[in-house]
């Protein structure tokens, strides 16, 4: 039989009914076709087939276009069931994985080892300073003020708070500044089981540890523990320890108030003490406010009697003896560089274990303090001067080809004064500023209000009291002695440091461009009462010691700025720890800081730094005398070094700042005395087997151009004074200038008055200021060197005071005319 019949539960399809009504039963093959995976054009999809069953389009049909880039939802679904699964089972892993260990190295912290540039040890610090109490010795009000510092939730929230945590990565992301998003369970566990380093393995076992430490225990526990393991600056190591260190109680007698202000140390610990930093005392002040507002926020304290609370003035610091002396100073400023440059964070570095090489040489150090000492302080005597207890003195040195700071004096003794005058940044700087703003005039191009081109020979109008054009801002400074002195050019006005010349050149320059020129040569930009306004010319600013020494050294280096550094390498154990990167920069032209340089020279040469000749060695420098006499400060460098000494007055037992008005039996302490005989001791001690280097100038066009003819302010000669000796030749490493007529202005009004009779010998033959104690060495001044200088270079004056009033030098130096002569020394800064 040929007939076959169909197979089982095959259904014959009409050939009149219509696809789409095609049964489903249909699943086998057709009749005569052998079966096969796909379906019969005949027929419609085989078995298994998604079409359809009211369009026939197939289900199953692939995406196509912009669909394929996208996960359908049943992917979405899954990847997220995956991850979800993955976390909570690596959270589960790391519960059971990771036990509560013993303390840390924390709890018994070591030391930090300080090494000279050579290596030899220069201090040793770390000693713990820990006495643990019970939570119950702690008033409740001081608990309160550190909860509300630290984590106002503590008693309500869980161990971790994994929100803060990712709100404080965030903010760490998108450069809001390094935040923590730890509980306070969190911080106790990574002071006393971990430690301060910031890895991901710390954090992932921080975590852990605080999840099974706030299921096993209480809150009152794990508050104790906080308590006595956190540090509080000051080497103190919880809060019965700071109590002892800030305010000398014991932590039961604590006041709120001062409870407060510990907390606020919590969050910076040594930035935050208004001892240590003065500087940082507006932020603390701001850290204490908001830990009181938080106590009445959360009904801890009520309104009034937040109203009542006054800021709890801490005590002076007691450092430990073995930092006596200058080791402190040190000491300290090393910590300070490596915390703020965030080498290694305070906390960290309280550990211990370091091992730190500073870039301090141990030569010129010394030589530092004994310059200090044999100058200032071994002359102070507070029983025949009252003013002599005020007086206090600041230094810093720096190698300007390197940026390394090679000597730093800090104060009389870090155990007996604990602020370093070197690093503090509340005395104005002065007439220091002023040759900032030259070395902005000139690196911007800068021209007067009528147009002339700012350089050393351009005319200003040097009177006293002289109104500042070009502003809206009225200002008419006074000159120092109220001495008028008519037209003078630039040069000359810097060595006899002219305020209202260079009031009215930091107005022709741009305020705001000689501010950022200041902040390129090395200024911080944050520094106080950093106003660009008319009076910012005269050093109104409260930079430091080390902040000027900086700026200073980028002017020694042709203009090119290498930031400074105290340390040359930190390790712990086998590991170096990474330094910050020191890459110099060009922060001003070579032609505007050597232009600078060369006016400098001549305030050495000619003006109120003469006693720096007594370093034997070319030198440039400005001298600088702050408001009603409360520092004095003289900044200068030769080629090979830079070396910025202050002297400053404070009350050793408030802390306020005072004048140096009679100290050391003076009417008058200028920049130009004290300050630069320290640096004349101290520069030719540590130049001591060098070669004498010179000046290489590059410098601005027209700078030095012939001096037109000066007319003195009265030309007539009094009788009985003898014609002035020859001018002697310019002195090796100093620009060469050129020579007048015969009997012009330099033979009699500059070197002859000022130089040959009233410098050369009084100022450098008998010791300058040493003998006559006046900023130009004028011993001589009242036997040979009390010249006017006329147009002959040979009419002389009468001296008056008791150093003569070296006249002379009136206004003329390197040209222009002057109104009258040159000041009498006590008036020049």
């Amino acid at each position: 039989m040929n007939d076959q019949s169909p197979p089982p539960g095959w259904t014959p399809r009409d050939p009149d009914t219509p696809k789409a009504n095609t049964p489903k039963a249909n699943t086998g093959p057709p009749a005569g076709r052998a079966p096969g995976p796909g379906p019969d054009p005949r027929t419609g999809p085989t078995a298994g087939s998604t079409t359809d069953p009211e369009t026939g389009r197939n289900r199953n049909r692939k995406r196509t276009g912009w669909r394929r880039a996208f996960p359908t939802w049943r992917m979405l679904l899954a990847g997220i069931l995956l991850v979800a699964l993955l976390i909570g089972g690596a959270l589960i892993a790391g519960y059971l994985l990771v036990d509560i260990p013993p303390a840390n190295a924390t709890a018994t912290a070591q030391s930090n080892l300080y090494l000279y540039a050579d290596g030899s040890q220069l201090a040793r610090d770390g000693e713990v300073n820990r006495v643990n109490v019970a939570l119950s010795q702690v008033p409740r009000t001081v608990q309160e003020t550190v909860l509300a510092a630290e984590d106002r939730d503590f008693y309500s929230e869980r161990a971790v708070d994994p929100k803060a945590m990712l709100r404080a990565a965030w903010n760490t992301l998108a450069g809001r500044g390094t935040q923590s998003g730890s509980t306070i369970t969190q911080q106790y566990v990574k002071n006393y089981y971990l430690g301060q380093e910031q890895t991901v393995k710390r954090k992932a076992k921080e975590f852990f540890i605080a999840i099974k430490l706030g299921r096993e225990k209480s809150k009152d526990y794990i508050l104790e523990g906080y308590l006595n393991t956190s540090y509080f600056g000051r080497n103190a190591y919880g809060i019965q320890a700071a109590a002892q260190a800030y305010y000398g109680k014991d932590v039961g007698r604590l006041t709120t108030a001062e409870g407060a202000y510990l907390a606020t140390l919590l969050n910076s610990p040594s930035a935050f003490d208004v001892v240590a930093h003065p500087q940082s005392r507006g932020r603390a002040l701001a850290r204490w406010n908001y830990v009181l507002d938080g106590m009445v926020k959360k009904n801890w304290m009520t309104a009034t009697e937040r109203a009542a609370v006054r800021f709890p003035e801490p005590g002076k610091v007691r450092p430990a003896a073995g930092l006596s002396g200058q080791r402190g100073y040190l000491v300290e400023a090393v910590k300070d560089y490596i915390v703020e440059h965030k080498i290694v964070d305070d906390k960290t570095l309280s550990e211990g274990g370091y091992r730190i090489t500073t870039t301090i040489d141990k030569r010129r150090q010394n030589a530092i303090v004994a310059a200090t000492d044999k100058q200032l302080i071994g002359k102070l005597d507070p029983q025949t001067h009252k003013a002599d207890r005020v007086v206090r003195a600041g230094g810093v040195s720096i190698d300007p080809a390197t940026g390394k700071v090679v000597a730093m004096y800090g104060g009389l003794d870090y155990t007996k004064q604990y602020v370093n005058n070197a690093t503090r940044h509340d005395y104005q700087v002065a007439s220091t500023f002023k040759p900032f703003v030259f070395a902005s005039a000139v690196d911007n191009d800068a021209r007067t209000q009528d147009g002339r081109r700012i350089t050393p020979n351009t005319l200003y109008n040097g009177d006293n009291k002289r109104r500042v054009v070009g502003t809206r801002i009225p200002y008419a400074p006074e000159n120092e002695g109220q001495q008028s002195y008519g037209d003078i050019t630039v040069n000359t006005a810097t060595d006899l440091s002219v305020n209202t010349v260079f009031a009215q050149m930091v107005v022709d320059v741009g305020t705001e461009k000689v501010k950022r020129t200041a902040i390129a040569l090395g200024i911080p930009e944050d520094t106080p009462n950093f106003d660009p306004g008319p009076a910012m010319a005269l050093g109104t600013l409260q930079a430091s010691v080390l902040d000027m020494t900086q700026a200073y050294a980028t002017l020694a280096d042709h203009g090119r700025y290498t930031p400074y550094t105290l340390v040359d390498k930190i390790s712990k154990g086998d590991e170096d720890v990474r330094l910050p990167d020191r890459a110099p920069r060009q922060a001003v032209s070579r032609e505007a800081a050597d232009t600078t340089t060369s006016m400098l020279v001549s305030v050495v040469d000619n003006g109120t730094g003469t006693a720096a000749l007594a370093a034997g060695r070319p030198a440039a420098g400005k001298t600088g005398t702050a408001e009603l006499d409360r520092s004095a400060w003289f900044a200068a460098y030769t080629p090979d070094l830079v070396t910025v000494v202050s002297v400053m007055g404070q009350d050793p037992d408030t802390g306020a700042l005072e004048s140096l008005y009679g100290a050391l039996g003076e009417d008058r302490l200028g920049g130009g005395g004290y300050p630069a005989r320290i640096w004349a001791q101290y520069t030719k001690t540590a130049l001591a087997g060098s070669d004498p280097l010179d000046f290489d100038l590059e410098l601005q066009q027209g700078a030095v151009p012939s001096p037109p003819p000066f007319t003195p302010n009265n030309p007539e000669q009094p009788p009985g004074t003898a014609p002035l000796p020859p001018v002697p030749p310019s002195r090796p490493g100093r620009p060469q200038r050129p020579t007048p007529p015969t009997g012009g202005q330099d033979q009699g009004g500059q070197d002859g008055g000022e130089t040959t009779a009233g410098q050369d010998t009084g100022g450098r033959t008998n010791g300058g200021q040493s003998d006559a104690g006046t900023d130009s060495g004028t011993t001589a001044g009242t036997t040979a060197g009390n010249t006017s200088g006329s147009t002959s270079g040979s009419t002389s004056g009468t001296g008056t005071g008791p150093g003569g009033a070296l006249a002379g030098t009136t206004a003329g130096v390197l040209g222009g005319t002057g109104a009258g002569r040159r000041p009498p020394s006590r008036y020049l800064e």
